[in-house]
């Protein structure tokens, strides 16, 4: 699993919400290989663990704006539950809390992106005010995710045309 997850699929799962720096349940979920109603489940059974600081839900108008930028969401566009997102705290809690070898080690490359991101943006960020500070942070952070939905459009492009070629291979009836 470890090498299936790649710190750039990673850190195209972060988002800037709320001034702060989020992972989406369901995004959680997919690199966990578990449903995202287990990830609740999870943190339901451990609340004290998961205070507001760790995890919130978000509003219409958050799942709106993600919806937006992000088109791998659109089928949140007419669900009737907000999702809750995790803070990198969050996030390490989750391990705590999934005790499966496979959380662990997914975690882990979890932390690492987070940390590779902070440090990604105070070093291109010219000290100035706080507001104009975190207008860069979202900018430069939001110029990253879509690069890295690009780089995913990209290869699913890809992936779709070689499966297009395979189809077509074996649909041919054989001229032997």
């Amino acid at each position: 699993m470890e090498n299936e997850i790649t710190s750039v699929l990673v850190e195209s799962r972060i988002f800037m919400i709320r001034e702060k720096q989020v992972m989406i349940d369901r995004d959680l979920a997919e690199l966990y290989g578990v449903e995202t109603k287990v990830i609740n489940q999870a943190v339901k059974r451990n609340i004290a663990r998961f205070p507001e600081e760790f995890r919130f839900q978000l509003t219409n108008q958050e799942m709106n704006e993600l919806v937006t930028i992000c088109d791998r969401f659109n089928s949140m566009k007419h669900s009737a539950v907000l999702p809750h997102v995790f803070t990198e705290q969050g996030v390490a809690m989750l391990s705590a809390v999934l005790h499966s070898p496979t959380a662990i080690q997914v975690s882990i490359r979890i932390m690492d992106a987070f940390v590779k991101l902070r440090h990604y943006v105070s070093s291109q960020i010219v000290k100035t005010d706080d507001k104009t500070e975190l207008a860069e942070i979202r900018r430069l952070l939001l110029l990253h995710i879509d690069n890295c939905d690009k780089k995913f459009s990209e290869q699913e492009n890809k992936i779709n045309q070689i499966i297009l070629v395979l189809n077509n291979l074996i649909d041919e009836p054989d001229t032997k």
